[in-house]
């Protein structure tokens, strides 16, 4: 019988993580029971609304984070950082300035890798781009853009992880077409890239496998941030209405799940690989539909029989 214990923490556009402490029990009607609920703060909403916790392998009490949206106050720029989980407090903040590429800044840093010694966020900007940051100053160290990766590419959205050997750095951009020169239509097609982990920390974009998918429904299915399994063998990804099963080896689709009851933004492994715990956004009945807040829920995929567990 297999029964969990662990913490969730997922980003929020308040300035603050949600702090969620989890019980899974896949028997259970209710497979995932929420024990406590609190909050890490890095700023406030106008300064720090966040999309990407990233916790460091090297020491599982320190958080890395990067900001979605420009900070006006501070000359338009993104803050990077890292905060200790221990305490709550924040670490390290520092302020980045977006490249002149990045003609359209709307939603930026919304995902991120890492690998020994660097911390690794993709932004959603067009142009897009990858910054590569030393995980002990917060120093910007490189920054390579998708067009020496994807020149030719039509997109809108980025996002991305690093393989759990830290070798590779997997980046999956939505396909697009474009309505106006700062907004672009979804086709429900993907292109995913392993890019070569020593290679973009010296700022070279080596493209070690490549591979276009589809299976997402045109408008609806977005792909936003994932995660590989402990073992390697699979990437979740989450795909707003669906969720994906990869093989992290062909970059095929092996199973996919439609969630049209909740947009699915992250998904997780437990430590064994054999389940995911899917985030979703979904409207809330007891919250006023005219403050049109979304609510965070989370529900439980078994990997093995490629199929959602309970409520």
């Amino acid at each position: 019988k297999h029964q969990y214990s662990g913490t969730l923490y997922v980003a929020g556009m308040g300035g603050h993580f949600a702090v969620v402490d989890v019980n899974i029990d896949p028997s259970a009607e209710s497979p995932i029971q929420i024990s406590s609920l609190n909050r890490l703060e890095i700023g406030e909403s106008s300064t720090h609304p966040t999309h990407d916790p990233r916790i460091d392998t090297n020491d599982r009490n320190t958080m890395f984070w990067s900001t979605y949206k420009k900070d006006k106050s501070a000359n338009n720029q993104l803050h990077v950082g890292k905060s200790d989980l221990k305490s709550g407090k924040v670490l390290t903040d520092k302020l980045v300035a977006l490249p002149e590429e990045a003609k359209w800044a709307g939603a930026n840093y919304c995902g991120s890798g890492q690998s020994e010694k660097s911390y690794i966020p993709i932004s959603m900007a067009h142009a897009g781009y990858i910054d590569v940051f030393d995980k002990k100053t917060m120093d910007l160290k490189e920054r390579v853009m998708f067009t020496d990766f994807a020149p030719d590419a039509n997109y809108k959205f980025a996002h991305a992880v690093n393989s759990p050997d830290m070798k590779y750095y997997y980046v999956i951009l939505n396909k697009s077409t474009p309505k106006t020169k700062d907004s672009w239509d979804t086709t429900g097609e993907y292109d995913l890239y392993l890019l070569d982990m020593a290679a973009l920390e010296k700022g070279q974009a080596k493209v070690v496998k490549k591979n276009t998918l589809k299976g997402g429904n045109a408008k609806t299915s977005i792909s936003f941030r994932m995660t590989y399994t402990p073992d390697g063998k699979y990437i979740l990804q989450s795909v707003n209405d669906m969720f994906f099963l990869i093989d992290a080896k062909t970059l095929e689709i092996v199973a996919k799940e439609n969630r049209q009851a909740g947009g699915n933004h992250d998904a997780l492994p437990t430590a064994d690989g054999k389940y995911a715990v899917l985030t979703l956004r979904a409207p809330n009945p007891a919250i006023s539909t005219e403050e049109k807040i979304v609510d965070g829920w989370v529900q439980l995929y078994d990997i093995e029989k490629r199929e959602v567990v309970g409520e």
